[in-house]
């Protein structure tokens, strides 16, 4: 005959046993959360269709304004090696050691910048409906200004902005009709300066050619973008150490686009939660209305930061709302932010063959976030436009 089994003893979980199974059952959450959109964004690359040429040859067009301004760099013997004291200095997060060396500057623009770049002028594409009404040229007509001819000038203030941002302006520019001009402000603690020449120099001039190459060849290159269609300026400044009344002179009087690209998620990581807020905040207070706010980052837990003692994390995206949308605004001069369109996770892609560059480039994913600023005493419907989301 055979006995009843006894039952197992299971020793009931203490108190702190519970907090850790519930943690852990919101770690799995999030893991399956973010695998589940790391699948969406897969699939979205995976279904988009083949790039046209047009559009390769664009990207081309890109890759050789930095092939040209980093011809050195990038032929040089020492390049590998470079690369890799730089990835080195950035896996330490030792960013003086990362740029603080011109050689290192320019190897770390010529292997990152391009894609980014790139991606930073699909970026400007998608969002070109909202871009439209910050470059209204002046309305008054002379005799020889017709509708076509109005001056078009679309001004950007990049806060921690180099090369990527520079370069993916350029690109928008040539893409859109002559009318249009850009004007950018790069704003940045590192030493960008030189690099934002060199890069200045090749989208402004015709890029070289082959003393072989045939008249026609030579009469048909020109630059990317003429020089008249482009206006740059660097400062180099931390941004967290800018006052309330520092920003006007920086904004201007009219509206414009500021930007934050692979930046906002550095500032909370490295500063904490404080003075990126009071810039935030500051930024709210004195931007012009009807100006636009666009806001580029990794995705998903690669843009968490870890707030108070408890060191909780919070998503970065989650903290940008909380502080542009939920600031009454009597504390901010009157001023709201309405989202008006939010991925959280995209792809990038670069064409899957026929680009010509000397170091290997990869696709990219990213979130990105647009905010345009208004007078918090319109009428409340307007808090029920649509988001654009994914």
């Amino acid at each position: 005959m055979v006995g009843k089994k006894k039952a197992s003893f299971r020793p009931k979980p203490k108190v702190n046993d519970y907090a850790t199974i519930k943690k852990n059952q919101q770690k799995r959450k999030q893991a399956a959360s973010a695998l589940a959109k790391d699948n969406e964004a897969q699939d979205e690359l995976d279904n988009k269709p083949a790039l046209s040429d047009n559009d390769q040859k664009q990207q081309q067009r890109v890759l050789d304004i930095f092939r040209h301004a980093f011809s050195e760099a990038l032929t040089s013997s020492t390049l590998t090696t470079t690369l890799q004291s730089v990835k080195q200095a950035l896996y330490d997060r030792d960013f003086a050691r990362a740029f603080g060396d011109p050689e290192h500057l320019e190897v770390y623009a010529a292997r990152w910048s391009p894609t980014r770049a790139l991606c930073y002028a699909s970026v400007l594409e998608r969002i070109k409906e909202h871009l439209e009404p910050l470059s209204d040229g002046d309305e008054t007509e002379t005799e020889s200004t017709t509708d076509t001819q109005k001056p078009q000038n679309l001004r950007i203030l990049s806060v921690g902005g180099g090369a990527a941002e520079l370069v993916a302006l350029g690109a928008f520019v040539n893409q859109n009709p002559s009318p249009l001009s850009g004007s950018i402000t790069l704003l940045d603690s590192g030493p960008w300066e030189t690099i934002v020449a060199k890069l200045t120099t090749a989208l402004t001039t015709p890029p070289p050619v082959s003393k072989y190459a045939s008249e026609a060849v030579k009469l048909s290159n020109a630059a990317m973008v003429p020089p008249s269609r482009l206006t740059t300026t660097f400062r180099q400044q931390d941004v967290l150490t800018f006052d309330k009344d520092s920003f006007p002179s920086l904004l201007g009087t009219t509206p414009l686009l500021v930007t934050i690209l692979f930046t906002l998620n550095e500032l909370f990581t490295t500063s904490g939660i404080g003075k990126p807020t009071t810039f935030l905040l500051n930024l709210t207070t004195t931007i012009p209305l009807g100006s636009l706010l666009l806001v580029v980052d990794s995705p998903g837990s690669y843009s968490e930061t870890t707030v108070g003692k408890e060191a909780k994390r919070y998503p970065m995206h989650w903290l940008l709302d909380e502080i542009l949308l939920r600031t009454k605004p009597e504390n901010v001069n009157g001023r709201r932010w309405v989202k008006i369109e939010s991925h959280e996770s995209v792809w990038f892609r670069l064409a899957s063959e026929g680009l010509d560059y000397p170091v290997a480039l990869e696709n990219m994913r990213y979130q990105m976030h647009l905010y345009r600023a208004e007078d918090a005493s319109q009428q409340q419907e307007d808090d029920q436009e649509s988001v654009i989301s994914v």
